[in-house]
């Protein structure tokens, strides 16, 4: 039997690079927030132990695919015999910031944790998570959450119902290149955890972006006519948060025919949330 899981983007309602650990990893804080947006991740199980890929992804191999790699750490929890053929159908754009492959990954582990019976707890499943990736474990969270650390550190927090426009800029943004970008500022002071509001924070990623690639600073100039923009992750996706399904939609019909967005509502939790304990 095959079955069907949604894979959900996520934005960055904000994004802090508040240090640099020894080896070289940023110390960030963020807020992430799901959007009903996703990909769709179809996974068939076998009895045979093999993990198998059913869908190439452009420039990935299936080494290093994070759905591949998040099946196959799973399986050392697993039954013995336990396998899976993986099939994954994209609507989430690659190097956009969305969490696309992290989420793909998550979407994998929280589904085979449940029809593998593996039944691993949450913190644990996030564990596996964390070693395909920093972004992985806030899907396997599975709540709006307050990140610090790398990314692992996760505290749950409240934020208002919201309708997001999402700009997709026709460009991929490599997000090691802008970490490690010598004018990123790595010094913005510590957050403490606190009630969301509408512009919170800034992303500290989004001047790097900005000035390498003009496509992601034409999109954020035509979105902040009509709110505040801002970039999610590392980039290249843009977003400007409404309170209505209505003006959201609104400034879409307006969308210029040289752009490309969409327009998504937020999600207070995964929907594969209880597929974990």
């Amino acid at each position: 039997m095959t079955y069907a899981f949604p894979a959900p983007a996520k934005l960055n309602l904000f994004l802090h690079v508040v240090g640099r650990r020894a080896d070289g990893y940023h110390l960030l804080q963020s807020a992430f927030r799901f959007i009903d947006r996703a990909d769709t991740v179809h996974l068939t199980l076998r009895d045979d132990g093999r993990v198998v890929r059913e869908t190439d992804l452009p420039g990935v191999p299936e080494d290093r695919d994070l759905t591949v790699r998040a099946a196959r750490l799973l399986q050392a929890h697993a039954p013995a015999g336990a396998g899976v053929s993986i099939r994954l159908q994209k609507a989430l754009p690659m190097g956009g910031g969305l969490g696309g492959g992290s989420s793909d990954a998550a979407t994998v582990l929280l589904a085979l944790n449940h029809l593998w019976h593996v039944n691993l707890p949450r913190p644990a499943l996030q564990g596996v998570g964390l070693q395909l990736g920093a972004d992985v474990p806030v899907f396997v969270f599975g709540r709006t959450a307050f990140a610090e650390g790398v990314g692992e550190i996760l505290h749950p927090v409240t934020a208002p119902p919201a309708w997001y426009v999402v700009l997709t800029p026709p460009v991929e943004v490599p997000t090691a290149a802008i970490f490690a970008a010598p004018e990123l500022t790595r010094d913005t002071p510590p957050l403490k955890i606190a009630p969301f509001s509408a512009g919170m924070g800034r992303n500290d990623l989004q001047p790097v972006v900005v000035k390498r690639y003009p496509e992601v600073a034409r999109h954020l100039e035509w979105l902040a006519q009509f709110g505040e923009a801002r970039m999610t992750g590392s980039g290249a996706c843009v977003f400007a948060t409404f309170g209505t399904e209505a003006a959201a939609r609104e400034v879409l019909r307006q969308l210029p025919g040289t752009m490309q967005g969409f327009v998504a509502q937020g999600l207070d939790r995964h929907p594969l949330y209880d597929c974990c304990a």
